[in-house]
């Protein structure tokens, strides 16, 4: 594959017209960029330009058009053409003589996964929402020149291939749509590993030793995964680049891309980042495998003008959830208690949503348009109808491993056939494809029944008795009250912060969300109060006598109390030597 890759990042310059971008930060104060565009050699009587609505990794409509302005378009010999707007989106350019030279500011104020951010500190840019492109023209090469005269210690970190004199180049859109850029005074560090190099390059405000410390976690972090599949990618050019900001003006997120990641935190190494950063670390490399090669097809080819919904974000997303944790148990960057501690959360999150009731992982994943970062106005229900497919998906990689490892099997074996057959050679698989690997490597039988159950189905897996067989020990917090509903402080008092979960004592009671609690059982609440010091007096099956003021409306609700019905997954200190030593293969490093 590499060969084919190279030969378009070189060769197709040679023998293709190349569009050609030109980006400067003079403004930067201001958070604006100016870009300048030179469309040749058209033979078509108009062009229609436009910026993209979505970004690769992303699943829902973001709209970048909204921070275009200063739009202006001339031929080759200067003279100004006619704009027209057809839509939101689009600028239609006519009258040119096979040249369009265009130009326009850019704003941009968000640094994570999606958005773009121009300050003094850096330029960080997601290409999607940064430049305008032609549909038409998607099959040329591209060449982008980073102006960096206004900032001289700013560096440029991309996975694009590097020209000189900050000149980079794509073979097409896509690759250019697909490699965001970080213009900083970066920090970096690099080691070869499987013929591969991989880089970390890091913005941030810490010290060289911090940076040494989390380099060598991840390192190890690359080690493992690797592992797992017995191979690294192919990447192109022979590197894969980690472009890291933990910076205060940034916004967290993850996000992955052929031969790099995204990664933004607002934590510095040094005040909770070494620990709390981590993880996306070991995600985001994960889809250097899972996503970015090991691909649904559902997602081929990418559509810049729409949203992009898939049905098998609880395998490309949740398994990738899945392998972050214990990636970092296997790299010793978490005890085993740890990582049995961290599965809690995200295990009472998923198995008691009353939303199993409604959609399976399938039809969760089918949700990413409205969740995955999506904007909207308008009420909705997630708690009663929604289970992110991270962490659906996580649960059920989870319990595909432990049913393996009964086998004598387990779930790397089985990511790295599906790699082989899907992955490697980046053939894009469907839904059938995985049930038919997973038969396969541990049987019809086995394959049937936890497609049936599981994906097809929203079943629960026997997680006691499997979580048993490795050490762990599942038990139920029954002795706690449950109230069905989250409850927050403002300066006002305590108030229903969340629309209670269905057939919880909350929800029986009638309350929702927006209710302001006045008084339980006689006791005036307010401002100063605790909801949980005040909730941790009582006991399951205790009727609280409720206060509220909903919308001006003083009303009385009668709730009666439950117990605890999430779960607490522990190492368990009484297993056996055959459980401990199931828990060793499992967790430790490979």
């Amino acid at each position: 594959m590499r060969i084919l890759v190279l030969f378009l990042l070189t060769g197709s310059l040679c023998f293709a017209q190349t569009n050609s971008y030109h980006i400067s930060f003079e403004n930067a104060e201001h958070h604006e960029a100016k870009v300048k565009v030179s469309f040749p050699d058209l033979l078509q009587d108009s062009l229609t330009v436009r910026m993209s609505r979505t970004s690769p990794g992303r699943y829902a409509l973001h709209e970048f058009a909204k921070n275009v302005y200063g739009v202006k378009a001339t031929d080759s010999r200067g003279n100004l053409l006619k704009i027209q707007r057809p839509d939101p989106y689009s600028w239609l350019i006519t009258g040119h003589d096979g040249t369009v030279n265009l130009e326009y500011i850019l704003f941009g104020n968000r640094a994570d996964g999606t958005y773009t951010q121009i300050d003094l500190t850096h330029a960080h840019l997601n290409i999607p929402a940064t430049f305008m492109y032609s549909e038409s023209l998607k099959e040329r090469p591209v060449e982008v020149t980073f102006d960096t005269q206004h900032h001289p210690d700013w560096k440029i970190a991309t996975q694009l291939k590097e020209l000189g004199d900050n000149k980079y180049s794509a073979p097409n859109l896509y690759y250019f749509m697909d490699s965001p850029t970080e213009i900083s005074n970066f920090d970096s560090r690099e080691f070869q590993l499987g013929g591969e190099t991989i880089k970390f390059i890091l913005h941030h405000p810490g010290t060289q030793q911090e940076f040494d410390e989390y380099w060598e976690r991840t390192k190890e972090i690359v080690k493992q995964q690797k592992t797992i599949f017995g191979e690294l990618p192919e990447f192109d050019f022979g590197e894969y680049t980690f472009l890291a900001c933990y910076m205060p003006n940034v916004s967290g997120d993850g996000m992955e891309h052929r031969n790099s990641t995204v990664l933004t935190s607002t934590r510095p190494l040094g005040e909770g980042g070494m620990d709390g950063n981590i993880g996306t670390v070991a995600h985001e490399f994960f889809h250097a495998w899972n996503v970015e090669r090991i691909r649904p097809k559902s997602l081929e080819p990418f559509d810049f003008t729409e949203a992009n919904m898939s049905g098998l974000l609880w395998f490309a997303e949740g398994f990738t959830s899945y392998y972050t944790g214990l990636t970092l148990a296997r790299a010793g960057i978490i005890t085993p208690g740890e990582y049995a501690e961290g599965l809690n959360g995200t295990f009472n999150y998923v198995w008691n949503s009353p939303a199993r009731e409604y959609f399976n992982p399938v039809e969760m994943s089918y949700q990413a348009p409205f969740v995955d970062a999506a904007a909207s106005i308008d009420p909705v229900n997630r708690e009663n109808t929604f289970i992110s497919y991270y962490s659906y998906g996580s649960m059920l990689g989870l319990a595909l491993d432990l049913q393996l490892r009964q086998k004598g099997q387990n779930l790397d074996d089985f990511m790295k056939l599906v790699w082989e057959k899907y992955g490697e050679p980046e053939l894009p698989y469907e839904l059938e494809d995985l049930e038919t690997t997973l038969a396969k490597y541990a049987g019809n039988s086995f394959a049937r029944d936890y497609f049936q159950n599981y994906i097809y189905n929203s079943k629960m897996p026997d997680f006691d008795g499997l979580l048993s067989r490795v050490g762990l020990k599942l038990e139920r917090n029954s002795k706690n009250a449950f109230f069905g509903a989250s409850v927050r402080n403002d300066v006002e008092g305590l108030y229903i912060s969340g629309n209670p979960q269905k057939n919880t004592p909350a929800y029986r009671a009638g309350l929702n969300l927006g209710d302001r609690i006045i008084s339980i059982n006689g006791k005036s609440l307010g401002a100063e109060s605790s909801w949980k010091d005040e909730f941790g007096q009582y006991k399951p099956g205790d009727i609280l006598e409720i206060e509220i003021n909903r919308y001006g409306k003083m009303m009385n609700k009668t709730v009666t109390l439950e117990a605890d019905p999430s779960y607490e997954i522990s190492i368990d200190k009484d297993a056996g030597p055959e459980a401990v030593k199931a828990r060793k293969q499992w967790l430790s490093a490979k």
